[in-house]
């Protein structure tokens, strides 16, 4: 899944697996946690994915803390065989992300751009994905800083504590 517009293509597939799997009820597809990230799985199509949301989540406006609200706020792996997806990194910051903006993520120093399109934002290619998962196999917490279609900054960390066995056992399910 090396093309931008590919994934652009992929966003409404995540779309409603994250609005069925996070919604108010408890998810029936949950098949795995461990301590900060959960995996789910879906049968048809099937897809598998790890999942946490952030642990600090700061909203700036001119360099003042405002409150704001914001939809789910997730950080993703994904994987789904059929469309030869394996170990895709998704962020969504629960909000439209600025029109042409992008996202910063820092794993422990490592610094990544995430390309946005609406409220997700992924890397550009399929290596920027491998590249990223191994930096937060490595790390103890991803910062994702973005900036919303209104202006707000905002700041959003991800504990990873978990994350190396959520990623392996959502790879094992969806072999």
């Amino acid at each position: 899944m090396n093309s931008w517009i590919t994934r652009i293509g992929f966003a409404a597939a995540l779309t409603f697996a994250a609005s069925t799997a996070f919604a108010q009820t408890p998810s029936t597809n949950r098949v795995g946690a461990n301590t900060d990230w959960s995996v789910f799985v879906e049968a048809s199509p099937k897809e598998c994915w790890s999942v946490s949301s952030p642990k600090e989540t700061v909203n700036t406006r001119g360099g003042r803390v405002v409150a704001v609200r914001r939809g789910d706020i997730l950080l993703f792996v994904f994987n789904r065989p059929d469309s030869g997806v394996s170990g895709q990194v998704t962020f969504t910051g629960g909000y439209p992300f600025a029109s042409g903006s992008t996202v910063n993520m820092n794993v422990n120093g490592a610094e990544f751009e995430l390309f946005t399109d609406g409220e997700w934002a992924w890397p550009a290619t399929s290596a920027d994905d491998a590249k990223i998962i191994t930096a937060m196999k490595r790390g103890s917490s991803a910062v994702l800083t973005a900036r919303s279609g209104r202006g707000t900054e905002t700041k959003d960390t991800f504990s990873l504590l978990g994350f190396t066995a959520s990623v392996e056992e959502s790879e094992k399910r969806c072999q």
